[in-house]
């Protein structure tokens, strides 16, 4: 982003407040903390954090958030109720996307649902294709410990405090050269759950085919083979 000289207003992440209205699903405050709507449905942008469950004082009292750091034009902050459908859609979303794709401009959208409902979908805006989760079971699920996963999944991927005085695209450079051993593991953990290989699936393969019984004793050869060798499964849906 071009640094402007001179005047204007104060550097601060921008917060976006998700709300369904009768014509729009989020809006921005204004100095005079008046609501001002936002009618596009979508934000492109880089995923640079997330805060779950962080508490927050209002008008109301004391309420827990869900903040989403997204860098865009200016840096953005979009803010949820941790336990509306959007935060919930946000985490199921995120839980499922790769390392790989995390690097990349993502697009966060709204959508509506019943009544005062606002779902998110996140989308690869180069192919345009959304990002697929299911709802099955989502009553039962554990969302603090969900939250608490794609929070480290997440912000490992970058500080979460991001150099103010760096380019968008010199962050998202930074951001596509990290690799990790985490990076590999985590990216098999998701092909392993879209397979629903057990522990045990996973481990027998690891000692038939490299007689290792865990992934951190691959050489990162072996691991970035073995997660393609998960991919051609998937390709060819054919879960072991």
């Amino acid at each position: 982003m071009e640094v402007k000289l001179g005047f204007g207003a104060v550097p601060k992440p921008q917060y976006v407040f998700v709300s369904k209205e009768s014509d729009h699903y989020w809006y921005m405050l204004a100095e005079d903390e008046k609501r001002v709507p936002i009618y596009e449905r979508a934000l492109t942008g880089v995923i640079t954090g997330i805060e779950v469950n962080k508490r927050v004082e209002n008008t109301f009292g004391e309420v827990i958030r869900t903040d989403l750091n997204v860098l865009a034009d200016k840096p953005y902050i979009i803010r949820s109720g941790s336990d509306t459908y959007f935060s919930k859609g946000l985490l199921l979303s995120l839980d499922i996307l790769t390392f790989e794709q995390l690097r990349y401009p993502l697009t966060i959208a709204v959508s509506p649902g019943d009544k005062k409902v606002v779902f998110c979908n996140i989308y690869d805006p180069v192919n345009y294709r959304s990002i697929g989760v299911s709802w099955d079971g989502h009553k039962e699920l554990d969302w603090q410990t969900l939250g608490q996963k794609v929070s480290l999944k997440v912000n490992k991927i970058y500080n979460f405090n991001p150099d103010k005085n760096q380019s968008q695209s010199e962050i998202i450079n930074n951001i596509k050269t990290i690799k990790s051993r985490d990076v590999f593991i985590a990216q098999s953990d998701t092909y392993l759950a879209q397979l629903h290989w057990t522990p045990e699936q996973g481990r027998d393969y690891l000692q038939q085919k490299y007689g290792k019984r865990s992934r951190l004793q691959l050489t990162d050869t072996e691991i970035m083979e073995f997660i393609d060798y998960l991919k051609l499964q998937l390709s060819q849906n054919c879960p072991i």
